[in-house]
């Protein structure tokens, strides 16, 4: 890609800038949180039917159902299917804590699967392997594969969609840190039977603190998503159909969420363009995430792999000396974590290692990105990461 600006600037370089968006948007904020306080509706209040309707309209789905995280996104969604004891879930190996807690918590297994190294996202060789595994081993049966679009680069939907109709499973889409991305002109949010959204702050569309969503295209999954997010409630409050939780979506993170939505389109664009100054600039000294064809990244972040055997605490030290911050994401593979170490080692006998996902935990770096980074800045966090190699 060729550099198209050398605009300057002298403002400090964020790993993710929440400022730079609220500036622009800081008016209609005080507006729209004002009208809830005055509503005194502040729990599931017009503000979430309004960011449902157009959430799913945004992401191309029939259906979203605001929650209250993405971590309860994903356990709605497994509890909707009824996923408990006896069910293997599977689902990569390198990824956020939360994509393997949730089964743990409905007392599933998590199985977990090695990641390709060109995406970091399920390596589908490895997940066909390890469900014939489970099948032949027989102690779990088969019900969920969880796929990561990690760090807002979407994982292979159709080869997951193909393993999950060809056993009868159900596609969970954990899109937590890419919505917004795109696979064959369609963006995520449609891919699986539901698909998982997280609204943390540092996500691509995020709030002032905790939030989330389902999508699908299916009402009668989405009719249930409602009532479980409300403790099982039925057609009244004091109906009580099924055990539930209390998920719900806060009005006044709805009311946020409706003043940055409008934002997504050019921040997109934004986030492409950075990745293309980093690549740009970097692919020469380390190996910069791609685009597998047909996928539009969300670029939620933007993960580079150090060369073998570069010191990353004495780099990112250097960096960070140089105002320049980065951060791991993440140190450890699921497998090797004290919390699922036991469900790793009784859900599968003998099973195979997970060579890419524990040799990409000593060399992945995510550097800052967010659509307020200006071409001077990439240039200036490539330097001080060139430097330090």
């Amino acid at each position: 890609m060729t550099t198209t600006t050398t605009e300057t600037t002298a403002r400090p370089i964020a790993l993710f800038d929440m400022k730079a968006q609220q500036a622009l948007i800081r008016a209609e904020m005080n507006t729209r949180i004002a009208q809830v306080l005055d509503s005194g509706a502040f729990v599931n209040g017009p503000e979430v039917r309004e960011l449902e309707e157009k959430l799913a309209a945004f992401a191309g789905a029939r259906h979203a159902v605001g929650v209250s995280s993405g971590t309860d996104a994903l356990q709605i969604a497994m509890m909707a299917e009824g996923i408990g004891r006896g069910d293997a879930v599977f689902l990569p190996a390198f990824t956020y804590t939360a994509t393997a807690e949730v089964p743990l918590v409905l007392g599933a297994t998590p199985v977990f699967v090695d990641v390709a190294e060109d995406g970091f996202n399920l390596d589908i060789a490895d997940l066909r392997r390890r469900v014939a595994m489970v099948k032949q081993q027989g102690r779990l049966r088969p019900r969920a594969v969880v796929g990561v679009d990690l760090y807002g680069l979407p994982a292979d939907w159709p080869a997951i969609l193909e393993i999950c109709e060809a056993e009868g499973m159900f596609a969970l889409d954990d899109a937590a840190q890419a919505f917004g991305g795109a696979l064959d002109g369609k963006r995520l949010g449609t891919w699986g039977h539901a698909t998982a959204l997280s609204f943390y702050p540092t996500k691509t569309l995020g709030c002032y603190g905790d939030g989330g969503a389902i999508l699908t295209d299916d009402p009668a999954r989405a009719e249930l998503y409602r009532s479980l997010r409300t403790h099982g409630e039925g057609k009244t409050r004091y109906e009580v159909e099924r055990t539930g939780m209390n998920g719900r979506l806060d009005t006044l993170q709805a009311a946020i969420l409706l003043c940055k939505l409008p934002l997504m389109e050019q921040e997109l664009a934004a986030r492409t363009r950075i990745a293309g100054w980093y690549a740009d600039r970097l692919s020469n000294h380390v190996t910069v995430p791609r685009e597998r064809p047909g996928a539009q990244s969300a670029w939620g972040l933007y993960t580079v792999i150090l060369p073998d055997g570069t010191d990353r605490e004495r780099l990112m030290a250097g960096m960070k000396a140089r105002g320049v911050p980065s951060a791991i994401y993440y140190p450890k593979s699921l497998h090797h974590q004290p919390a699922y170490a036991a469900a790793h080692a009784t859900g599968l006998d003998n099973a195979p290692p997970l060579p890419v996902s524990e040799g990409l935990c000593p060399r992945v770096l995510s550097l800052p990105m967010h659509p307020y980074l200006d071409e001077a800045q990439v240039a200036a966090v490539a330097e001080a990461l060139i430097s330090g190699l």
